[in-house]
């Protein structure tokens, strides 16, 4: 999960013609979600902060699988790999436009987001230009690199991503159901049990109200992280931001 400076939570209105209450069963544009979000917990491929976000999220389901969408998933990759390999050093990814978002927040991943990229992401897929650079700390690095997140216009349709890497191999999503806190209440984003937010309890319009909050049905864009410097192919596109993925 990482936003860029035109892809923030405020910038986004609220859509109130639009009623999404508890899990998403599909976007606001008609596309399906898979119900595996309302049974997620256990699965290997999630991290326990995607299982607090169960309802939260948009995850595209999975297609049946074309003889070549395995190389092709593995070609994407390999372009990645490519691409980001001057990027070990952030401070390059700093000279080519990318600029860390949340900078102030200590966070278990780092997202460097390239506007630009994130634009041209509309409407183009190029493996070598990703929109964030994803790291982490080590003992020995301010900032490991360990991936990239690669995003589209929420309104993209299942073929179109499918188009981008197979959906018989990845998993897209896109954060659903977000109530933002009122001033009085932002410390409820934070704690063991949040009440706001991508980790909080409310998910449904009607309890975002009740707490004054504002409700936002879809935030942000579809996405996708890749983690090419994983040696098992299934965890190059692993849904589970809670490990790190260098090895």
């Amino acid at each position: 999960m990482g936003v860029s400076s035109q892809l923030t939570v405020q910038s986004i209105v609220p859509q109130s013609s639009a009623t999404v209450e508890s899990i998403t069963t599909a976007d606001l544009y008609g596309s399906p979600c898979d119900i595996m979000m309302g049974t997620m917990k256990g699965m290997s491929v999630m991290g326990e902060s995607m299982e607090a976000m169960t309802n939260h999220m948009c995850i595209t389901p999975t297609r049946p699988a074309l003889s070549a969408d395995e190389e092709r998933a593995k070609a994407v990759v390999d372009q990645v790999r490519a691409a980001i390999e001057k990027y070990k050093d952030y401070k390059k990814a700093i000279a080519d436009g990318y600029t860390q978002a949340n900078p102030t927040v200590d966070q278990p991943q780092f997202h460097f987001t390239n506007d630009a990229n994130a634009k041209y992401a509309d409407t183009v897929f190029d493996p070598a230009r990703p929109t964030s650079l994803l790291y982490y700390h080590t003992a020995q690095k301010r900032f490991a690199l360990e991936g990239v997140m690669f995003t589209t216009r929420p309104s993209a349709s299942e073929d179109e991503l499918n188009r981008r890497i197979p959906l018989s191999v990845v998993r897209w999503h896109k954060h659903t159901n977000f109530c933002g806190a009122p001033a009085s209440k932002v410390k409820e984003y934070f704690g063991e049990h949040p009440k706001f937010g991508m980790f909080g309890s409310i998910h449904t319009r009607t309890a975002c109200v009740v707490e004054g909050g504002t409700f936002f049905p879809e935030v942000f864009t579809w996405m996708i992280h890749v983690f090419p410097y994983e040696s098992d192919f299934k965890n190059q596109f692993s849904m589970n931001d809670d490990i790190g993925h260098v090895h």
